[in-house]
């Protein structure tokens, strides 16, 4: 049986533009790969309500889980919880057990919980809210698709809220082996080692280092055993 299936939604302009390095989708497939989940596919849009809508349902049909990160903060161009919403077609609006922990929260520091900070108590109608020990402002779960913040502490933080309640499946076993040949010398051997192991991701990552050329073989299986016989082929094979 084949470990359920994630895909990830990177939202916002200043990913594209080349401002913000984008850090969440590393933290995110290392947890996944944790609890059996496979990380299949990460797409990045713009802050357009129209092209995250799109991928919402384009990629909540095909996965069993969805991830977002990016645009539901307090200024304009934060329209990812609108954009959710149309994409499921449910009402909109401020609710107010969101409205309720922004309160307490700026209350116990002493700001004032203004129109731009309402704005992060917008959540659509059937969702349920995902916790932020952070900066209290919620994301929200709604079907399979899990809205988190952009910022990288409160996307952790949401993420660790999250997964303990999906269904996971084995975790990934991950062994790497690094041999200093160039590609094209271990090609051969390494698709023989791919056709015969199958059942596993066998990829390779090549590298130049003080003028020697070589790559990083890495074995990924959700079968230690088989992971163990295909790193031991692959050590035999280059006498390693």
């Amino acid at each position: 049986m084949s470990n359920p299936t994630a895909a990830m939604l990177v939202i916002g302009d200043e990913i594209l533009s080349g401002r913000t390095r984008d850090s969440n989708m590393f933290h995110l497939a290392g947890e996944l790969t944790k609890l059996g989940i496979d990380l299949v596919e990460v797409r990045v849009v713009s802050d357009d309500p129209d092209a995250i809508a799109a991928a919402i349902r384009a990629l909540s049909d095909g996965y069993d889980n969805v991830f977002t990160s990016g645009g539901i903060g307090p200024t304009h161009d934060d329209i990812t919880a609108d954009s959710v919403a149309a994409a499921f077609g449910v009402p909109i609006d401020v609710r107010d057990d969101a409205r309720a922990l922004l309160v307490a929260h700026y209350e116990r520091t002493g700001s004032k919980l203004n129109n731009a900070r309402l704005r992060m108590a917008r959540i659509p109608d059937t969702a349920t809210l995902i916790d932020n020990p952070v900066s209290v402002a919620p994301g929200f779960s709604i079907g399979n698709v899990h809205v988190m913040a952009g910022v990288p502490a409160v996307f952790e933080t949401m993420v660790a809220s999250v997964l303990p309640t999906l269904t996971g499946g084995v975790p990934l076993t991950s062994k790497t082996q690094r041999i200093d040949r160039g590609e094209g010398d271990i090609a051969g051997p390494l698709a023989k080692l791919a056709t015969d192991f199958s059942d596993l991701s066998i990829g390779s990552y090549p590298f130049r280092q003080n003028g020697i050329y070589g790559a990083n073989i890495v074995i990924r299986g959700t079968d230690s055993a088989r992971v163990d016989a295909a790193m031991s082929r692959l050590m035999k094979e280059f006498d390693l």
